[in-house]
Formats: structure tokens, sequence, C-alpha cells
């Protein structure tokens, strides 16, 4: 669909937004800061204080009349069925972004759908200690790797030290389904790989390339000696002679021990060979430099598709670079979707966005209070802004730094169960101010791809929290 049928089709819309009364006066604020609008719309109170609370099942029971709305919006965290409510009433029925304050980024993503389904990249994960562990133990890696985006496992042989169990290992994986990689600088070891059925043999120099001759295995090509592009030259030369397919690899160096020379090699090996493919190994970066892997491999990965690098191998031996194929995966999508569409990887993942968030404090200090002032029954809400971490409800607002500063005027001394949610609250919350990360009550922060979480089905309502239920476990019974 063209910019002009999507502009027209969006300005015959009209949304119906259903919210809750505490909302009700921000969602129209930034309704408003919409306009002009390509849609005309209409708010809906549908009679509950918040908006987050809103199910699929309570809004076909309290919504009657569509007023001639061609869309429904209904709260972000609205739980149940809205294909069911779309059936029912005929137009689409739609979750709005978490926080409303995000509807103009969400109006925006719809009229420009991403998709990171697609790349281009290989990821090798490297088991490096290959030779230490046993075969089940190599088979528990692997299923790791592949789980957070690794097309091949690499097994890693190391200098002076026997792996007995190579071609078990490698015959495993490959009875699992694996593509698999031996690297290694013993000849002995690539022979016994390449035999035992790998699919890549990586390291081998313009001296070793007659250890895959007559075998089905993709090399992966080094210089001969450290940054000697004419050997590694040599070599592709004569792997398209004999018009193999093959990587080649023109070592990526750390920091200070030449890693912008080598940058500047692979620009000029892809200059000197423009269709050959080419890997990067990436873990003399992220591994031997004290910084958050997330940004390297970022920087890395926009390097790689710029220049058309069409393999990258990583490791996770560093406990800080624990999460790179993880890492390297979202890396590779969101990459590939920037360039194909001519743009900057801007608006595309928020994945590596791990340690700070893009808009953290969607709400200022005064709209925290016209919101604290409409509140009537005892439950308290949390919100951080730029200004300190709230804490409010019908008694009031408080504002401070540090959660422990709560705990004298909160009055939950004769309420355990209520005392300990709140200090988790107030604990992410206080996390979320000082590191500028978005706070949501009641939900997990997020970490992006630095940490694992399972996807929330938001079809299901939510179970009721261990304080909650031991309270109402706890609670005494009327004598009614």
């Amino acid at each position: 669909m063209s910019d002009a049928q999507l502009g027209a089709a969006q300005m015959s819309d009209h949304i119906l937004f259903l919210t809750g009364r505490l909302a009700e006066h921000s969602l129209r604020k930034v309704l408003a800061q919409l306009q002009p609008a390509l849609f005309s719309y209409e708010v809906l109170e549908i009679g509950l204080q918040v908006a987050g609370l809103m199910t699929a099942d309570m809004v076909q029971r309290r919504l009657s009349d569509l007023r001639g709305a061609t869309r429904v919006v209904v709260p972000g965290r609205c739980r149940g069925d809205l294909d069911a409510l779309t059936r029912h009433y005929g137009v689409p029925v739609e979750r709005g972004p978490e926080d409303l304050k995000d509807l103009p980024q969400f109006f925006g993503r719809k009229a420009k759908a991403v998709d990171l389904s697609q790349y281009d990249v290989l990821i090798f994960a490297e088991i490096v200690d290959a030779p230490a562990l046993d075969v089940a133990a190599i088979v528990e890696r692997a299923v790791g790797y592949r789980r957070d985006g690794a097309d091949v496992i690499d097994l890693g042989c190391l200098p002076a030290t026997p792996i007995p169990h190579l071609e078990e290992a490698i015959q495993e994986l490959k009875r699992l389904g694996y593509n698999v990689s031996v690297d290694s600088m013993d000849e002995a070891e690539l022979r016994r790989g390449a035999a035992a059925g790998a699919d890549y043999l990586l390291s081998l120099k313009e001296e070793t390339l007659h250890l895959v001759d007559d075998l089905p295995v993709t090399p992966v090509l080094i210089p001969s000696q450290p940054r000697d592009l004419a050997s590694l030259g040599r070599a592709v030369a004569a792997m398209q002679r004999q018009g193999r397919a093959f990587y080649a690899d023109p070592i990526l160096d750390p920091i200070h021990f030449g890693f912008t020379e080598s940058i500047v090699r692979y620009h000029e090996f892809r200059r000197r060979f423009p269709d050959s493919p080419v890997m990067m190994g990436v873990g003399n970066l992220t591994e031997l430099t004290d910084a958050d892997t997330a940004g390297a491999n970022a920087l890395l990965m926009g390097i790689m598709s710029e220049l058309r690098v069409g393999a990258l191998l990583t490791t996770q031996v560093s406990a800080h670079a624990r999460r790179a194929v993880k890492e390297a995966d979202a890396a590779r999508r969101m990459m590939h979707a920037a360039r194909e569409a001519g743009d900057v990887p801007k608006g595309y993942s928020n994945a590596l966005l791990q340690v700070h968030d893009k808009k953290p404090f969607p709400d200022t200090e005064d709209e925290v209070r016209d919101i604290a002032r409409r509140v009537r029954d005892p439950s308290f809400r949390i919100q951080v802004s730029t200004e300190g971490v709230h804490v409010y409800n019908r008694d009031g607002l408080r504002t401070a730094w540090d959660a422990f500063a709560f705990w004298p005027r909160l009055g939950l001394e004769q309420d355990a169960s209520h005392a300990f949610y709140m200090g988790v609250e107030l604990a992410r919350a206080q996390l979320a101010w000082e590191l500028g990360k978005r706070y949501v009550q009641d939900e997990p922060l997020h970490w992006g791809a630095a940490v694992e979480r399972e996807p929330e089905n938001e079809r299901e309502h939510k179970q009721a929290g261990t304080t909650l239920t031991h309270a109402m476990r706890t609670k005494p019974k009327s004598n009614e």
C-alpha cells in the first residue's frame, strides 16, 4: 500500500478508544496532541477506575454501542481474546501500547510494519572448551546456542589438548540436526572433523587447503600470517578456481592490538573481492573489552551489514558476554531490516537497549500529581518521573529517590505481605529511575536480549501474585 493509499485508509477510520477513569484525562491530552490526525476518534470510559484491569469479557458486557467506530483500541494491558471481540462487533479490536504516551509511536509503527524475521548473516557459536566437555554437555550447550539464534555449532579445539570424543560429538550433533564446524590449528584434528561429517572447517590457510580436497566440507580461510591479506587472497583465488564454497576471515584484532587497522582490512578485502563470502569473528572485541556486549554487537553487525559480511563467529566465555549469541541474533535482524528499508537502525527493535530506555519517563511530575488528586481508594500506585519515584493513594502523594524512604509513610507495619510487595515494586522503581528505564507497576523491568523472558500470553488473565494470594488466604472471615 502506498503512502497515499494508507493515508486515505486512515482518514476514513473513526477509532473508539476505551479507557478507565484515571487514564481518561491523559488519554484525551495525548490524542489531542496527535492532531491534525489521520483519523477521527472518540474516547469512552467504560466504568472502571484502572484501564489496565480491562478485559475482553468486560468490554463485551459493557460496550453495546460502537458510536460509528470502524476500529476499537483497548489498553495495551487488556487481557482476553480480542479476535472474539472483532467477530462480535464486526470491526477490528486491537490493543494499543502498554503506555498511552506511546500512542504516537504506535500509530507510526502501524503505518510501517517492521519485519524482523529476515536476516542474511549466519551465526557460528563456538564452544571454546569442547575438549573439556563430554558429549552430553556439548549437546546441552548446543541446545542453548540454537535457542538463542545460532545456525552453526562450532567445536573449538585447544592447543596441545586432546579431544578424543571429537568424532562422537560431531556425529551426535549431526544426528540431532545441527550444522557443525570444527576450529583447530591442528591438521590432524581438522582431518578428523571432516571425516566425521563436519559441515565447516575453520582456520585453514593456503598451506592447509589440501585438507578439504574431495571432501564435502566448507573451509573458512584465514591469512597465513596475521594481517597478511595477500596470502588470504591467494587462498580465496584457489577456492574460486575450484568452484568451491568458502568463507574468508581477515581476522578482527583486539583494541590497541590493531583493531582499527583490522576494520580497514575487512573493508579492503571487500573492495578486492566484492563477491566473496566473508566471516567476522567478534570475540576479540566482545570478550576482551570490559563493556556491555550489546553495543559492541550492534556496532559490529552494522559494519557487517554495510560490507555484506555473511557469517559471524561468536563466543560466550566471559560472564559479561553470556548473551552474545542472543544479541548477535537481534542485531542481524535489526540491521537487515534497516538496510533493506534504506534506513538507520532506529525504531526497529529494543532488544539491544538493555540498560537504558529511549523514553524512560513518559509522565511528568505534574501529570502524576494530576492523576493522584483523582484517586479515591486505598490501593497504592507507583510511577516514576525525572523527579523521582512517586507513590500515591487516597491518602496523598509521596515522592522520594530511595525506596527505603517510603517505609515510614506507608502504614504497612501490620501487613507483611503488602509490605513485601511494596518493597519489591519500589526497588524496581528506584532501579528504573536511577538507570533511566521504563517502569510499569506489577511488571518486570525490560532488559532486552540480556534477560530471557517467556512471551506473555495476552489472551490469558494474569494470576494473582504470591503476596495477594497470601493476603486473600489469611484474611479473617466475616461473621456475617
